[in-house]
C-alpha cells in the first residue's frame, strides 16, 4: 500500500480490530488529520482513503450539534458525521471515499463506499477473520487465500470488454464493494449489505418541458459546482489535460474562477500505422489560450515496453486499455510537479460520448444492439478460446440483460448509459485512472463524477445527449468558455497504436508471455486459439478497437507479476 499514501504510515490495533493506514497529505497536512484517527471521546476510530469536498459545510453543521473538532481536515467529520447521523451520513458526502468505522465498545465495522466507485475497496472473508484493503494485491499476502480464477469473472473479463462488476474480480475469494454501497461487519462474523444509491433517469415535472439551452446553461451551474469542490485541498491542484472536450472545459472554467497559470500535463507516443500516438495540437491550443504552465511529455518506444510490467503490477486488477500505460507514464512525470490533479473521466459515459450510443436512438432492440457493440466477443468463441474448466453459462449476456431491465431508465440509450456509468465506468476508466495516479502517489479527481452532477446529467433526454455525434449538450455548454477548435473536432482516444498493432517487441514480449511455462500450468487459455491469434494479431480486433491478443497477455502477465 506504500505507494498509494507515501507520506505517512499508522496502525491502531484494539481487541479483535486492527486498522492500518498509508498517508497522502492533500487536505490538512498536520499530525492532527494522522490515520488511523482515534476519538476516544466517541469511541470510533477511522481509516480513509478519498477526499469530501463538503466538508468544511458539514462541519459546521455538526459544530452546531454540539461536535468538538481536533483536526482541521475532512477524515474527523467523517467520524463526527457518522456518530451523529449513523449509517445515513453518507449520503450527505459529496466526493469520492472508501472508509471504515470501527466502534469500540460493539467491535462492528461500517464500511462505505462511494457512489461512483471512484475510490476503491477490496474485501476478503475467511472463516476466522475479515480482511478489506484499496487494493487486491494486499489481500495475497496472506497464505490463507485460494487463488482460484472466479469463471464468472473470467467470463466478463473476455467478453464484457475486461469489465468485471462487482462484487467479483478475477480472483473466486477476493470480492469487492459495489459502488453506492455500505457494508456492517460485527464480530461474529456476519456482514450486511446496503445500497444506499441508485441513477434514476426520469426527469421532474418542471424539466420535462426544458430546451436544449436550459439544459446547456444548468449543465454549466453544476460542473461549475464540482470542478470548484474539487480544488478542496492544501496543496496545489493540476489537470491532466488530453486536449479533448472534457478536460479542456475543466481548464476553461478554472480560469473563469481565476485559476490561471495552472499546471497541466499531457503525454503523446509515436505513430504507427497512419495512426496518430498524440493530440498535442489540441492540448497546445487550450495551453495557450489559457496560458497555463503547460507540460508535454513525450513517451518514447525504449520507455514503454520496459514500463509495461510495472504498470500491470500497479493494477488492482488486469486491465487492458491502451490508457493504462499512457496514465501510468504521465502519473510519473506528474508526481514530480503535484500531488493532485483533475482529470475528464466520466463525461463520455454520462453524456453519451461513445460511438455505440447513437444507433440506439432508433433501435429496436437496444439489448442486442449494444452488446454487438461493447462485447469483446461472441459466447462461442469464448467457449473455444478459454480451458473447458472455465466453459458454462453467458454470463456477460446475463448480466447485462438484467441491468437494462431494471426499472428507473426507459430509453435503449439512457439503460445503456446507466450500465456505463454505474457499471463500465466505474471497474475501467475509473479505476485505470486511480491505480495509475496511485502508483505514484499522486490524487487524481474526477469533477464529471460529482453525483449531483451525474444525477442531473442522467434527466437530460438521451437525444440532447448523443445527438450531433455525441456530448451533444455538453458540446453547446461549452461553446461559451473554451474554443470552437477543440469542441468541433473528431473524437479522439489516449492511444498508444502500439499496443493495438502488435509486432517486434510487443509481439515478442505476448508471445512469451502467452507460451511461458507459467502459462501453460494455469491453463487459462485453449493453445490452439493463443497460437491462431498470435498468427495474425492484427487480424482479431474486437468491436471497440482493442486487441484480443493483448487482452489474453495482460490476463496472463498479471497473475505471474503478483505470483499467482
Amino acid at each position: 500500500m506504500k505507494k498509494r499514501g507515501p507520506d505517512a504510515l499508522g496502525l491502531h490495533v484494539h481487541g479483535g480490530n486492527a486498522i492500518g493506514h498509508r498517508r497522502l497529505k492533500i487536505i490538512d497536512i498536520s499530525e492532527r488529520a494522522h490515520q488511523p484517527m482515534v476519538d476516544n471521546t466517541l469511541g470510533l476510530s477511522i481509516v480513509f482513503n478519498g477526499a469530501i469536498y463538503n466538508y468544511q459545510e458539514l462541519r459546521v453543521e455538526l459544530e452546531k450539534e454540539g461536535y468538538c473538532f481536533f483536526s482541521h481536515g475532512d477524515t474527523e467529520v467523517i467520524l463526527k458525521a457518522y456518530h451523529a447521523w449513523g449509517e445515513s451520513c453518507v449520503k450527505r458526502f459529496n466526493g469520492m471515499f472508501a472508509f471504515a468505522i470501527v466502534q469500540r465498545d460493539s467491535g462492528k465495522t461500517f464500511i462505505a463506499r462511494d457512489r461512483l466507485g471512484i475510490k476503491p475497496l477490496y474485501y476478503v472473508r475467511t472463516a476466522n477473520a475479515f480482511r478489506f484493503a484499496s487494493s487486491l494485491p494486499a489481500m495475497l499476502v496472506y497464505g490463507d487465500i485460494s487463488q482460484d480464477i472466479d469463471p464468472i469473472a473470467l467470463h466478463h473479463y473476455m467478453t464484457f470488454h475486461s469489465v468485471v462488476p462487482a462484487p467479483h474480480t478475477i480472483l473466486k475469494d477476493i470480492k469487492k464493494l459495489k459502488p453506492g454501497t455500505t457494508m456492517t461487519v460485527v464480530p461474529d462474523g456476519s456482514v450486511k449489505e446496503k445500497a444506499y444509491w441508485s441513477l434514476d433517469f426520469t426527469p421532474s415535472a418542471d424539466e420535462v418541458k426544458y430546451e436544449l439551452e436550459d439544459w446547456a446553461e444548468l449543465l454549466l451551474v453544476y460542473l461549475r459546482s464540482a470542478i470548484k469542490r474539487r480544488l478542496t485541498a492544501d496543496v496545489p491542484v493540476g489537470v491532466l489535460l488530453s486536449g479533448g472536450l472534457d478536460s479542456s472545459l475543466i481548464v476553461g472554467l478554472l480560469a473563469e474562477l481565476g485559476q490561471w497559470n495552472v499546471s497541466t500535463f499531457s503525454i503523446g507516443f509515436k505513430d504507427l500505422n497512419g495512426e496518430n500516438g498524440n493530440e498535442f495540437a489540441y492540448s497546445d491550443i487550450i495551453a495557450n489560450h489559457y496560458s497555463t504552465d503547460h507540460h508535454k511529455i513525450e513517451a518514447h518506444d525504449n520507455q514503454v515496453l520496459p514500463s509495461l510490467e510495472r504498470c500491470i503490477s500497479a493494477m488492482s486488477e488486469p486491465m487492458v486499455s491502451h490508457d493504462c500505460i499512457g496514465f501510468y507514464l504521465l502519473s510519473e512525470a506528474v508526481s514530480q510537479h503535484v500531488k493532485v490533479v483533475q482529470s475528464g473521466q466520466g463525461a463520455d459515459e454520462i453524456f453519451g460520448g461513445y460511438h455505440w450510443y447513437p444507433p440506439l436512438i432508433d433501435s429496436r432492440d437496444g439489448f442486442y444492439d449494444y452488446v454487438g457493440h461493447f462485447f469483446d466477443r461472441p459466447h462461442t468463441e469464448y467457449v473455444a478460446a478459454v480451458d473447458s474448466r472455465f466453459v458454462g453459462d453467458d454470463h456477460s449476456l446475463d448480466f447485462v440483460h438484467r441491468h437494462f431491465d431494471q426499472p428507473g431508465a426507459q430509453s435503449p440509450v439512457d439503460r445503456a448509459l446507466r450500465i456505463d456509468t454505474t457499471v463500465m465506468l466505474t471497474d475501467d476508466p475509473v479505476k485505470r485512472v486511480d491505480n495509475m495516479t496511485m502508483a505514484w502517489g499522486l490524487e487524481a479527481r474526477v469533477p464529471f463524477l460529482d453525483h449531483e452532477l451525474v444525477e442531473f446529467a442522467a434527466r437530460i433526454p438521451a437525444i440532447m445527449k448523443v445527438g450531433n455525434g455525441g456530448k451533444h449538450v455538453l458540446k453547446e455548454a461549452a461553446r461559451s468558455v473554451i474554443p470552437a477548435d477543440v469542441i468541433d473536432r473528431p473524437k479522439g482516444y489516449f492511444p498508444v497504436p502500439a499496443l493495438k498493432y502488435i509486432d517486434g517487441d510487443y509481439l515478442a514480449f505476448v508471445s512469451d508471455t502467452l507460451r511461458s511455462e507459467k502459462s501453460r500450468q494455469r491453463k487459462l487459455f485453449n493453445p490452439d486459439y493463443v497460437d491462431h491469434v498470435l498468427e495474425k494479431p492484427e487480424d482479431h480486433i474486437t468491436p471497440l478497437n482493442g486487441s484480443k491478443l493483448w487482452q489474453m497477455a495482460v490476463l496472463e502477465h498479471w497473475l505471474s507479476v503478483h505470483g499467482l
